[in-house]
């Protein structure tokens, strides 16, 4: 059927045609719900197959390297519009390498799941303003078909002795017609490298039969790159499977070697909480806001390390030396000022110093009405860039500017949010509440109610069933205010996830919140944590927290996250050590003396886990975690006693009570009974506790109920 612009096809209405093949043509659309432009891919009949089996591909995989899958009908695709070009050589090594590791990213998340993508060429590689989707599944040959739900019966697509492929990007053993596995990606891989680097084709024979007999026969001209990157490419392309890189984390990991740079080499920033020079100290939270809203927009320059809040604010208070704080965070530069407000005046002033000579390589005052704010705060992060010779994405500018009396509550809120204390959750609450009052269209608020809501449920302040379809609402409607609002797109995959058990749906979300850099270190957390970790992918999940870390190396928080990881990775020495360095920072943080008591537990160290169960509890008596690890150790020093009196408590609770008899025989290594309350917690949808359960995944799988409990958090592949 011709398609034409205007034409409608159920939401979407046809824009214009962007391509046509053999197999099908694709056209730009607009989905008229959601007020967004999409492609759609249309398959000619007799490759039905080719393109449900393309859909079951994309669907199973999840990585802002990949394109999205909307929508699928029974002659086409919905998927996300991209706009970008393929790549065209020759390019600057450190270009083509800066894509090389986008695609190897790409092609890593796919073979995890058992996809070849047997189709790797220049057309099915866009290159984006924020960096690429690998595009067209359409030729992915299944490994596993359990874990991506394709059927088992071959079709032409996978018969031995067919040919696949776009003839000048085959690797030797498709040319010949022999299975192809993730090596033939690699292979493909090396030859897309080679054309970036080069500009032209590594084998180009006059024929289609002199190109293939090339690939299975020849070597490519010498490259003129690098000789480290000339030696990664000739890896790749070595015509047996044998002699190559064995899986693409290798060539990752070849690549990112090459990129390893001293930290002084890399433009890098910290910015320091503004003085408040005001009258009134409570005009804090203004000064505060006014440096973190700089973070944020700085973290949008290209090039540029920029150190998360926590972090940054580390120092507020301490008089530390400049030097001090830059070698800490490991940084080149720092900028710190200050604000005085005066009724409707403000009086800022900004200096940029570098940190390894106290030089100051830009300053200025601004004497401004407060209406002029969002104008000064843009100014301040242009001239820095500016001074550092960088570029600050259009990205960086504010989508919408809220009035400023919501400003300024939302402002309150983020600075009691940092507090951890009770009375600070109620205030930050009430700051929230009151800018939605004051400006009912400013979306950021009901992502800032929507995790107050999932805190509660995960400290047992309010039972799953109330606070996350709460928290699911204020989502929601933040996105009706801004649909691409990242944070809003989490909130809802870790809802889907962690109370539905709707993998599929949080991991589209997740994709969707994730699908553009620069990424928040709070955004990349919850990623790594509740939807990689959730979900098995704890290698994965650990490289995301490791990079938060980078941006934010003192967050006790992200420390207890990496910990948790490395536990379930049954790295117990670096997830102890991970531990440690949480509590350093904080000594106050009971939910991270609370894992290190029970990393010491089920280790048998029960003296030292009830010196950490004891600070645990003096921090949160109430938290059935602590409750459970402390009964349990009580009861392992021969004190049933004082067990019992804790499991009282323990059993009165509503939701929480099964969480801490979860730990309590995890302490005991009853693993069969922790399993058994593992389950009943995830029954009641305690947030957090899949995370527990991934964390001590090592010990809890020797137990025979460990495929039924998988099957009753409906993870993928159960």
């Amino acid at each position: 059927m011709e398609r034409k612009p205007g034409e409608k096809l159920g939401p979407y209405e046809i824009v214009s045609a962007i391509g046509k093949g053999g197999m099908g043509e694709v056209w730009k659309a607009r989905d008229t719900r959601l007020h967004r432009d999409v492609a759609i891919k249309f398959c000619a009949n007799q490759f039905s197959d080719r393109f449900l089996r393309e859909a079951r591909a994309i669907a199973a995989l999840n990585h802002p390297n990949i394109c999205t899958l909307y929508d699928i009908g029974p002659d086409h695709l919905v998927m996300e519009y991209i706009e970008g070009a393929p790549p065209r050589g020759p390019l600057a090594p450190a270009e083509a390498v800066r894509l090389a590791l986008g695609i190897t990213a790409a092609l890593e998340a796919a073979h995890g799941k058992g996809i070849t993508h047997r189709d790797l060429k220049p057309a099915n590689v866009l290159v984006t303003q924020s960096g690429l989707k690998l595009l067209d599944f359409g030729l992915a040959l299944v490994n596993d078909n359990s874990a991506v739900g394709i059927a088992d019966a071959p079709t032409a697509l996978s018969m031995a002795g067919a040919v696949m492929g776009t003839v000048a990007y085959m690797s030797p053993e498709q040319a010949q017609g022999k299975p192809a596995d993730a090596r033939s990606d690699i292979f493909s891989f090396g030859l897309l490298m080679y054309e970036m680097l080069s500009g032209r084709q590594a084998f180009a024979g006059d024929s289609t039969v002199d190109t293939m007999a090339a690939i299975i026969r020849d070597e490519p001209t010498k490259l003129d790159a690098p000789p480290k990157l000339s030696e990664i490419v000739t890896r790749c392309l070595r015509k047996s499977p044998a002699a190559r890189f064995q899986t693409m984390n290798e060539v990752r990991t070849a690549l990112e070697q090459l990129t390893a740079v001293p930290a002084s080499a890399t433009p890098s920033i910290a910015v320091l909480p503004f003085a408040n020079m005001s009258r009134d100290a409570d005009d804090e939270y203004f000064s505060d806001g006014l440096a973190e809203e700089i973070i944020n927009a700085l973290a949008q320059a290209q090039g540029l390390k920029v150190i998360a809040r926590t972090s940054a604010f580390a120092f507020k208070g301490q008089n530390t030396d400049i030097r001090k704080i830059a070698e800490t965070l490991g940084v080149t530069n720092v900028l710190e000022g200050s604000v005085r407000r005066a009724g409707d005046r403000l009086r800022i002033t900004a200096q940029l110093i570098h940190a390894a000579d106290g030089t100051h390589l830009w300053s200025q005052r601004y004497d401004r009405d407060i209406t002029d704010v969002f104008a000064v705060q843009d100014e301040i992060s242009q001239a820095i860039s500016e001074a550092l010779q960088l570029k600050l994405s259009p990205t960086a500018s504010r989508r919408r500017v809220p009035s400023l009396p919501a400003w300024e509550a939302y402002l309150k809120y983020r600075f009691y949010q940092w507090r951890f204390t009770p009375e600070a959750s109620r205030r930050s609450r009430e700051c929230l509440e009151q800018a939605l009052v004051l400006d009912p269209g400013f979306a950021l608020p009901y992502v800032g109610l929507a995790d107050y809501h999932l805190a509660l449920a995960t400290v047992g302040g309010m039972p799953p069933g109330e606070a996350m379809p709460r928290a699911r609402d204020l989502a929601r409607r933040a996105l009706e205010l801004d649909p691409d609002l990242p944070e809003a797109h989490a909130m809802l995959g870790i809802v889907a996830g962690h109370y539905d058990l709707d993998w599929r749906a949080a991991e589209r979300r997740f994709q969707l919140a994730v699908a553009r850099e620069p990424i928040s270190v709070h955004l990349r957390q919850w990623y790594a944590l509740f939807y990689l970790f959730s979900v098995g992918r704890a290698a994965e999940a650990r490289r995301e927290m490791e990079r938060v870390l980078q941006e934010d190396p003192l967050s006790q928080m992200w420390h207890l996250s990496l910990s948790e990881v490395l536990q379930g990775l049954g790295l117990n020495d670096d997830a102890r050590a991970a531990g440690r360095k949480a509590v350093e920072s904080d000594p106050q943080f009971w939910f991270g003396w609370m894992y290190l008591g029970l990393f010491q537990a089920v280790q048998g160290a029960n003296a030292e886990a009830r010196e950490y169960a004891e600070k645990a509890t003096a921090g949160a008596p109430w938290s059935p975690y602590c409750l459970g690890l402390m009964a349990g150790i009580l009861t392992n020093s021969g004190e049933p006693e004082k067990a019992e009196g804790l499991l009282v408590n323990l059993r009165g609770y509503p939701v929480g009570g099964s969480v801490g008899l979860a730990c309590y025989h995890l302490v005991l290594g009853e693993i069969d009974r922790a399993l058994e309350w593992a389950g009943k917690a995830v029954e009641q949808r305690f947030l957090g506790f899949v995370i527990v359960i991934r964390t001590f995944e090592p010990l809890l799988r020797q137990s025979a109920g460990w495929p039924a409990l998988l099957k009753k958090m409906n993870l993928p592949g159960t």
